[in-house]
C-alpha cells in the first residue's frame, strides 16, 4: 500500500500529465475525469485517496464493491463498475454503482433495465466496444454497435452516455493510438447516424500506461490504478 505522501505525489504528477495531454489536444484539464481504480485496495488506501480530493472510483467486481463501498461510506463519492458484469449480478450492480461502463451485450442491458425499473432509478451506462477484436476481451464489435445501441436506447431505466474501450497491451502508448481514435470516430458516427442521442459525450479510454494518448484522442474518462496507487499484491488487470 502506498503511504499518503507517495499517493499525494503520484496524484499531483498524474494531474500535471492530464493537463499537459489535454493542452496538446486543445482541451482543458477539466474536460477529463480521473477514475481511480481501487480493486484489491484496502479501505484505508481508498480513504486516503478521497482525502486528497478524489471522488470518482472504479471497481472491477461486484463482490468486492459490495463490501468496500458501504464500509467506506464516502460522502459525495461516485462509484463506477469498469469490469465485466454477469447478467445474474445486475441487481447488486444497479444498487451499488452510479454508472456501469462495461455494458457489452443487449442481454446484459435488458437485465439492467429490469433492475433499474424495479429500483425506480435511471442507470447510467457506457457501451463497451472491442475495437481491436481481441478474443480475450468483452465488448461489441464496431460493426454490431449501431444496431445494439438502438435496441438498448429503447430500454427504460437506462441512459447511455457514450463508449468505453480497453486497448490491447502494447510496448509503446503510440501503438494503441489508432484504437482510441477509432473509438472517438465511432462515437461521432453513431451520433451522426442517429443511433446515439444528444448527451452521448463520454469516452472512457486510457489507463496507467496510455492515458495521455487517450486524452489526446478525446478521452473524457481515464481509468488509472497502478500509476496512482503503485503495484498491487495481485497482478493488475487491463481495466486499470
Amino acid at each position: 500500500m502506498a503511504d499518503e505522501m507517495t499517493l499525494s505525489e503520484r496524484l499531483a504528477s498524474i494531474r500535471v500529465r492530464i493537463a499537459q495531454a489535454a493542452a496538446r489536444a486543445g482541451r482543458t484539464a477539466a474536460s477529463v475525469e480521473l477514475v481511480a481504480v481501487t480493486k484489491t485496495l484496502s479501505t484505508q488506501t481508498v480513504r486516503a485517496a478521497y482525502d486528497l480530493g478524489l471522488r470518482r472510483f472504479g471497481e472491477n467486481r461486484v463482490q468486492e464493491a459490495r463490501e468496500k463501498i458501504p464500509a467506506l461510506g464516502l460522502a459525495g463519492s461516485h462509484w463506477e463498475l469498469i469490469g465485466h458484469l454477469q447478467t445474474n449480478k445486475a441487481g447488486p450492480a444497479v444498487e451499488l454503482f452510479e454508472r456501469i461502463q462495461s455494458v457489452d451485450s443487449v442481454r446484459l442491458a435488458e437485465a439492467l433495465s429490469v433492475r433499474a425499473r424495479a429500483s425506480e432509478r435511471e442507470m447510467l451506462i457506457l457501451l463497451e466496444v472491442n475495437i481491436a477484436g481481441e478474443a480475450s476481451k468483452s465488448g461489441f464489435a464496431p460493426a454490431e454497435l449501431s444496431g445494439a445501441a438502438m435496441a438498448i436506447e429503447r430500454l427504460p431505466g437506462l441512459r447511455i452516455q457514450g463508449l468505453m474501450t480497453v486497448a490491447p497491451i502494447a510496448t509503446e502508448p503510440e501503438l494503441v493510438r489508432p484504437v482510441f481514435r477509432q473509438t472517438r470516430e465511432l462515437l461521432a458516427s453513431l451520433r451522426e447516424g442517429g443511433a446515439g442521442r444528444e448527451g452521448w459525450d463520454q469516452l472512457s479510454m486510457g489507463m496507467s500506461d496510455d492515458f495521455e494518448v487517450a486524452i489526446e484522442e478525446g478521452a473524457t474518462l481515464i481509468r488509472v490504478g497502478r500509476a496512482l496507487f503503485g503495484e498491487r499484491a495481485t497482478p493488475p488487470n487491463r481495466v486499470q
